[in-house]
């Protein structure tokens, strides 16, 4: 089944391309999310009336997406969790955990755009955030064992 990308999809396209997909996936998940509409003449042209005025937003907030990386790439985070006498955790820090620390530091991020390494040890781990659909900003995840 082909449909059209209304929004930037990850690892699937970029908002405006026609892409082929299982009718599952299209008809369970990015139809009824609004991500996709099927391939027609007048959703061709809709779209692409909205791709030149998304064009204009979108550089507009790439600036202000540039300008949170550089603060963003200087945030070190510190998680204390239980560990066993080998530094393996007891658990797993989540992304859940890192976004509830990123917006104690001052940044709303979407949990969804936080990508971590699977951290299951004691160490430093680099992280990264998908500010924008152009922008991503690295920062470090140090985790220590519980004093």
């Amino acid at each position: 089944m082909q449909v059209l990308l209304k929004e930037a999809v990850v690892k699937l396209g970029n908002r405006g391309d026609v892409v082929k997909v299982a009718a599952g996936y299209a008809r369970n998940y990015l139809l009824p999310q609004k991500l996709a509409v099927l391939v027609t003449e007048g959703n061709k042209r809709q779209l692409e009336i909205e791709k030149r005025n998304y064009q204009k937003r979108l550089l507009e907030t790439k600036a202000v997406a540039e300008e949170a990386k550089a603060r963003l790439e200087e945030v070190h985070l510190e998680v204390e969790k239980r560990a066993g006498d080998n530094g393996s955790l007891f658990g797993s820090v989540t992304v859940h955990e890192v976004a509830r620390m990123l917006l104690d530091e001052g940044f709303e991020v979407e949990r969804r755009a936080i990508e971590l390494p699977i951290i299951k040890e004691l160490g430093e781990y680099a992280a990264t955030v998908r500010l924008h659909s152009e922008v991503t900003a690295e920062f470090k995840i140090t985790v220590k064992p519980v004093a």
